[in-house]
């Protein structure tokens, strides 16, 4: 590989994305002295695309579903061709959900099977991750530790047992078909209910036995 790895962390609200993403941005910054880019799953690159994206996450239809994927894929288009691809010569991107969360989004709240909403999502997308990290846990549990952190808005229509138990539902049917939904990488599912230090181990390791460590990408090379 002669380039930086583009690394995904996806799960529900209280797995511990967040902290898993500055682990490895600490990680990678202080042990390999390269600072990585942190992207975030909707990042309104595509300024045509902003009311639609706004209208179909928050106030999801079937006369604004079509309008929001194709908002959403040119959203994913620009951040990859605009930040993701022009980066990864000289940083690592780690990216705060990407592909998996709004397949689970558009079969919850618009009523899409993910092998429906896959093509016209990524059928503009050229750059697959290189891991996708999916945080597993109850959702039970992720909703008690959502509810604990300060300063965090609680969605009604979202964040409640049944839709939680629904996401994490799709997320492993999606995640146990990887030939069918290819532009999510080689994904590699990680117990959240441990412990930080070894949530971030085991991250580190998925990605050492991929050859997706600094000391084995060499990007200067030709």
């Amino acid at each position: 590989m002669n380039r930086y790895p583009f690394i995904v962390v996806e799960g529900l609200d209280g797995t511990g994305k967040t902290t898993l993403r500055k682990g490895l941005f600490r990680l990678f910054e202080g042990l390999y002295g390269v600072t990585p880019l942190a992207v975030l799953t909707t990042n309104f690159l595509d300024a045509s695309a902003a009311e639609d994206l706004v209208d179909g996450k928050y106030q999801p239809s079937s006369g604004n579903r079509d309008r929001y994927l194709a908002a959403l894929a040119a959203d994913k288009h620009a951040t990859a061709t605009r930040l993701i691809g022009p980066s990864l010569p000289g940083r690592p991107v780690i990216a705060d959900r990407w592909l998996l969360s709004e397949l689970a989004f558009f079969a919850v709240k618009h009523g899409v099977p993910p092998k429906d909403t896959y093509p016209g999502l990524t059928e503009s997308l050229e750059i697959v991750p290189d891991l996708t990290l999916v945080l597993d846990i109850t959702a039970e549990v992720a909703m008690d530790r959502a509810a604990a952190r300060s300063g965090d808005a609680t969605r009604p229509d979202w964040d409640v047992l049944g839709i939680q138990a629904r996401v994490r539902e799709i997320y492993r049917t999606v995640t146990e078909a990887p030939a069918a939904f290819p532009a999510l990488g080689p994904v590699v599912r990680i117990n959240a209910a441990q412990d930080r230090a070894t949530v971030l181990h085991t991250a580190w390791r998925a990605l050492d036995e991929r050859g997706l460590m600094p000391d084995r990408i060499h990007p200067g090379e030709k």
